[in-house]
């Protein structure tokens, strides 16, 4: 892509943010004990420039990366390498279903909470597919569940019992173009707050009990996995020692955000 070709990155930065990846891939290494536990980079109102670098430096070649807004995500995606797996992890809406399904290299969508948004995602993406000159390129997305395991109304996400199994049946058995990953929560910010690898978050519990509950309703099998996307930057050593898949960490690998109304897609 000409667009990468001419992206700068700039060294400085470039150094600072493999260091901090590299501290966090440290420290999720420490607690997982040689478990495999996927790190999202989240580079929401982040430049570009910083996710190339990350992409490309021969010392991280890090691949995945997450994503708050639609908007944001779609331009990224357009000027970066198709190498990258793109996370959706931010509130999803209905309308935006569309164009996330016409990303190529969506790895996932980890919000996901109604029926209806899973029916949009799974016919947009049948519909990409099968008007595509190349359907090759365009594999399942995959998605989690995202369920409300603090009960806020604040929250996003599906009430945990048979709301989140309901949901769950119908992406495994009635959405071909999706691929049921696994559950998600974010939890209470004070119970984050006061996660570590000794102190366990009550949220998490909640999840690791609805995956349970999930795989036996759905009749999953030994060698049917269904991963847990829980813990953030304040809290993801807690939830990897509680058993997380994937954790996405922002902040400590880009530093503080500024407001949205400041943000730019690329440095130039």
């Amino acid at each position: 892509m000409s667009e990468t070709a001419e992206m700068k990155v700039d060294p400085t930065r470039a150094s600072a943010l493999i260091s901090q990846l590299q501290g966090v891939k440290d420290k999720i290494a420490a607690v997982a004990k040689g478990r495999p536990v996927r790190l999202v980079a989240v580079s929401k109102l982040k430049p570009a420039n910083d996710i190339l670098a990350l992409h490309e430096a021969p010392e991280t070649k890090h691949l995945h990366f997450g994503e708050n807004y639609s908007q944001e995500l779609t331009q990224k995606a357009e000027l970066l390498p198709r190498t990258i797996q793109w996370h959706f992890i931010g509130g999803l809406q209905s309308k935006h279903t569309k164009n996330l399904a016409k990303i190529p290299n969506l790895f996932c969508i980890s919000s996901i909470d109604t029926l209806k948004k899973a029916e949009l995602l799974d016919k947009y993406r049948g519909d990409q597919i099968a008007a595509a000159t190349n359907p090759d390129i365009f594999g399942k997305i995959k998605v989690h569940v995202q369920v409300n395991t603090s009960g806020e109304e604040s929250k996003s996400g599906c009430a945990p019992g048979q709301e989140t199994v309901k949901l769950c049946k119908k992406i495994e058995n009635e959405c071909p173009n999706l691929e049921l990953l696994g559950l998600m929560t974010i939890g209470a910010i004070a119970r984050s707050r006061e996660t570590t690898p000794e102190n366990e978050n009550e949220d998490f519990q909640v999840l690791r009990e609805q995956r349970d509950l999930v795989r036996k309703e759905l009749g999953l099998g030994e060698e049917r996995l269904l991963e847990l996307s829980m813990g953030m930057s304040e809290d993801f050593e807690g939830a990897i020692a509680m058993g997380s898949d994937e954790v996405r960490v922002g902040s400590t690998i880009f530093g503080a955000r500024g407001p949205k109304s400041e943000a730019v897609v690329v440095v130039a």
